[in-house]
C-alpha cells in the first residue's frame, strides 16, 4: 500500500500538534517552589540583609561550618564569646521547600549543633543570622550533606 504526499503531511502535521499538546500539559503539571512564599515583603527588608552582611565581614574569621555522620556544628568567631546571641539558622533546600528547617539558635561554648536526622540528605544554603549585642550579622553558606 501506497501513501500520498497529502497523507504524509498530514500524518507530519498531527505528530506535529499531538507534541505541543504533550509538552503543554507536562509544563503545567511541573511543581515550581518559590525562594520565598513573601517574597515582595521579604525584598523590601534586603537591606536590613546587606547592613548584616557587612557586618560579618568584619569580623576576624565567618562562621564556621561543618558536618559529620550525626550532626551539623556551626560555631561562631571568637568575638561572640561569653556574649548573648539570638537569632535563627534556616537550611534551605533548592531541590524541594517541603526539606527547608529552621532553628532557633541556642549557642553554647560559642557553638550550636543540630542532628542530621532532622535534615534530609542533599545540598543545602545556610542561612544564618544573629544579634549580639544589638548589631545585626548575617552569613549564607553552602553545605552538601549527601552520604
Amino acid at each position: 500500500m501506497k501513501i500520498g504526499w497529502g497523507w504524509k503531511l498530514g500524518i507530519l502535521y498531527g505528530g506535529f500538534v499531538a507534541m505541543i499538546l504533550f509538552l503543554v500539559i507536562a509544563a503545567n503539571n511541573q511543581h515550581f517552589d518559590l525562594v520565598s512564599k513573601d517574597y515582595y515583603e521579604a525584598e523590601l527588608g534586603y537591606q536590613k540583609v546587606l547592613d548584616a552582611g557587612k557586618n560579618q565581614s568584619a569580623l576576624s574569621h565567618p562562621v564556621n561550618i561543618h558536618a559529620n555522620e550525626k550532626a551539623v556544628t556551626i560555631e561562631f568567631p571568637d568575638e561572640f564569646k561569653s556574649k548573648v546571641l539570638t537569632g535563627d539558622v534556616q537550611f534551605y533546600a533548592p531541590v524541594n521547600a517541603e526539606w527547608d528547617r529552621e532553628f532557633k539558635i541556642n549557642a553554647q561554648d560559642n557553638s550550636f549543633t543540630i542532628q542530621r536526622s532532622t535534615l534530609h540528605n542533599t545540598k543545602y544554603t545556610i542561612k544564618i543570622s544573629c544579634v549580639v549585642d544589638g548589631k545585626s550579622y548575617y552569613q549564607e553558606s553552602e553545605i552538601s550533606l549527601h552520604s
